[in-house]
């Protein structure tokens, strides 16, 4: 209902395959909905770097000649929706530096929490930033670090970088694949062949036809080259906090992360947000797209028909760049319209993943109602969302925070203009994420409970 929360980005990268760069295009494409800001590859021949990068979607881009001027037979890509640093060409990924090695590139996916502390500290030693993102610090790291070969300085730099990182570095002839300690975003591995992949979810390697090989182990890096692939840690294996928010929205529903099919918890999170708040009514809709398996599964387990009572224009642009509140709303009437033969006279149950600031979710609720809905009951299919993100996702204030303004439910509910307003429980979203309560570090729920599993480098 909200688009104010947003994934930061999307990474993926081929190592040893003639048309690295192409591939890299593909899985990006997949990726395209971790971020719609800009877009980036690099590519390699094993001397020199050729990269490109644009604001827009993937296919805005690039186009089939600058792909064939990508030549090489390795390459790093990434889609990206800024949470650090403005939305700029300039903190457009893969960023590309030149050292005192040779070429690097990075692209990263997360925000690093000691950012602003590392970045004075460099800044200091006379480091001088070409970008606002906190991806150049980690480049100015290896630049300035006391080892002199990449296989040695890369993951020696990991572990002065905290919070969030699916990260993928690049040289001329070697590629550093690595996730953060806590595993707070998910990171695939795969292969052609001899050819090795890596996604920020599976959906890219299954873009490609590459077969699953393995996700990436928090605190572990990787690095490929001509040799082969040698992996370490730069930190103990520990408590997994990967973001609960990837199996309720973030992720693509065909994706699988650890091992969990995307689409099958979202069926179960549905069914279990049933069997908490169930309600009369004569049919369950939802907010398309990201709730669809959700208000499928609550349709499953109570009984009530799921109809395609609203549906999505994907060609509308976005509501929030409007100048003033009509035309906004307005905005909401181009990205979705309510089905009057479905929803009139109708008790409607209307499903989706979560409320943010509130305000969409109130249009959506009035235009089922100007359908001819008689009732309508908003289901929402995660947990109150209290508490911001630091790890690369979007989010307002803890002040702006829709469920930080009001005291309950049914407040909540009629400032949206709601009949009944329901959220799931932390313990059926642990329930569907299968984990026991007892050890609920294995997902992060920081924007839920305000637990967060890492220090935060607050001011």
């Amino acid at each position: 209902m909200d688009s104010e929360m947003k994934e930061k980005c999307g990474v993926f990268g081929v190592f040893n395959h003639p048309q690295a760069a192409h591939l890299t295009y593909y899985g990006l494409h997949a990726l395209q909905h971790r971020g719609q800001e800009s877009a980036g590859i690099v590519a390699s021949d094993g001397k020199s770097f050729r990269h490109h990068r644009g604001m827009g979607l993937v296919t805005q881009v690039f186009s089939r000649e600058i792909l064939d001027g990508l030549s090489g037979d390795m390459a790093i890509g990434h889609v990206r929706y800024s949470t650090s640093g403005a939305s700029l060409l300039q903190n457009a990924q893969p960023l590309v530096f030149k050292y005192s090695e040779g070429d690097l590139a990075v692209a990263h996916n997360g925000n690093l929490v000691n950012a602003n502390i590392e970045r004075k500290v460099l800044q200091q030693q006379g480091a001088i930033f070409q970008t606002t993102t906190d991806t150049e610090i980690i480049a100015h790291l290896i630049a300035r670090s006391s080892k002199k070969y990449f296989n040695e300085t890369g993951p020696e730099v990991l572990k002065r970088i905290d919070g969030s990182f699916a990260l993928l570095i690049m040289t001329e002839n070697q590629m550093l694949i690595a996730l953060d300690r806590h595993g707070l975003r998910p990171l695939s591995l795969g292969k052609i062949g001899e050819s090795i992949i890596a996604s920020s979810e599976t959906c890219g390697l299954d873009a490609i036809d590459a077969k699953f090989w393995r996700d990436v182990e928090p605190g572990e890096w990787l690095l490929v080259n001509e040799k082969g692939i040698k992996t370490g840690r730069f930190a103990a294996k520990g408590d997994v906090s990967l973001c609960s928010f990837e199996f309720v929205y973030f992720a693509r529903p065909d994706s699988v992360i650890h091992g969990r099919s995307i689409l099958a918890i979202r069926k179960e999170l549905g069914q279990i947000l049933a069997k908490e708040h169930p309600v009369p009514a004569d049919v369950v809709v939802a907010v398309p797209e990201s709730s669809v398996p959700a208000a499928m599964g609550y349709a499953q387990q109570s009984g009530i028909p799921y109809e395609m009572g609203i549906i999505k224009n994907p060609y509308a642009g976005r509501s929030f760049i409007e100048p003033t509140q009509e035309l906004r709303d307005l905005a909401v009437r181009l990205k979705l319209s309510a089905v009057r033969e479905i929803l009139e006279d109708k008790r409607v149950v209307l499903v989706d993943d979560s409320i943010v600031r509130g305000t969409t979710s109130r249009r959506i609720v009035e235009l089922i109602r100007q359908a001819g809905a008689k009732e309508v009951h908003v289901r929402i299919s995660s947990p109150m969302v209290r508490n911001p993100c630091f790890y690369g996702v979007d989010m307002p204030t803890k002040e702006e925070l829709f469920a930080n303004k009001h005291e309950h439910e049914q407040a909540m509910g009629n400032v949206i203009g709601a009949d009944s307003l329901a959220f799931l429980s932390t313990e059926g979203l642990l329930e569907a994420v299968d984990v026991d309560l007892a050890e609920t570090s294995n997902r992060c729920i920081a924007c839920f409970s305000g637990a967060y599993p890492t220090k935060l480098y607050l001011k």
